[in-house]
């Protein structure tokens, strides 16, 4: 069976293949809460609803399990991944590992350019959470860090880090759209990690990266339920 092709798809338009833009479109769902977690999504459903074949869907499946986001079951199908909160302490706990370093061996090799992508991205990003454009918001803050790590040069722990980014990402919105502070500190902790790197101090955007992980990941904790209240429902 020949797949559709894209210009006749429900799909976003995207200049990648099909199966890309479902992964898109269902990362985008997951992320913005549309699909909750422990939702099964539904293969023939989701085909006909995007105007294209299961074999894109299926690929689509497999590409969100490794990025954390599904869990495929041998007979559920891919169900949307539900994380504890020990699941979420550990993640921003391998963030605040690898994004320092990341960030401390960038430094050196940023250029004008990063730069004035980094602050078009905060624009932006200061005009999504003005907006309360929570799908945008977060976003554009993985891609703002991301844009700060990419000049260090480790390709397979950038790769890791976006992906950590991706499954935080969830989370993430939800302690921002729950704290006006939350928000606030945000923005001032990015223009503030720019600025140590504008000034090429490397030990100090580290630093700064470090506090900053690890204040959203107390955030969220003391938002999300524990574990142990869970197990008592």
């Amino acid at each position: 069976m020949t797949d559709v092709q894209p210009s006749r798809s429900r799909l976003p338009q995207f200049r990648h293949t099909i199966a890309g833009a479902a992964v898109a479109e269902l990362r985008r769902r997951i992320l913005s809460g549309t699909v909750s977690a422990g939702e099964a999504l539904r293969q023939d459903a989701l085909a006909k609803e995007f105007g294209i074949s299961r074999i894109p869907i299926r690929e689509a499946f497999r590409q969100l399990a490794a990025e954390g986001l599904v869990t495929i079951h041998p007979h559920r199908g891919a169900v949307v991944t539900a994380l504890s909160a020990a699941d979420i302490a550990e993640l921003f706990d391998l963030r605040a590992m690898l994004e320092p370093d990341l960030i401390r061996r960038a430094v050196p090799h940023l250029k004008l350019g990063d730069f004035a992508a980094a602050e078009s991205i905060l624009a932006d990003y200061a005009t999504a959470i003005s907006n309360g454009d929570v799908d945008a918001w977060g976003e554009l803050n993985t891609e703002y860090h991301l844009s700060l790590y990419g000049p260090a040069g480790r390709s397979q722990t950038l790769e890791l880090v976006r992906m950590l980014l991706v499954n935080t990402d969830r989370y993430t919105r939800v302690q921002l759209a729950m704290s006006a502070g939350a928000t606030a500190r945000a923005k001032q902790e990015h223009a503030a990690l720019l600025d140590f790197c504008r000034k090429g101090d490397a030990e100090g955007a580290a630093r700064l990266t470090l506090e900053h992980v690890l204040a959203v990941k107390q955030d969220l904790l003391l938002l999300l339920p524990s574990d142990d209240a869970d197990e008592t429902l």
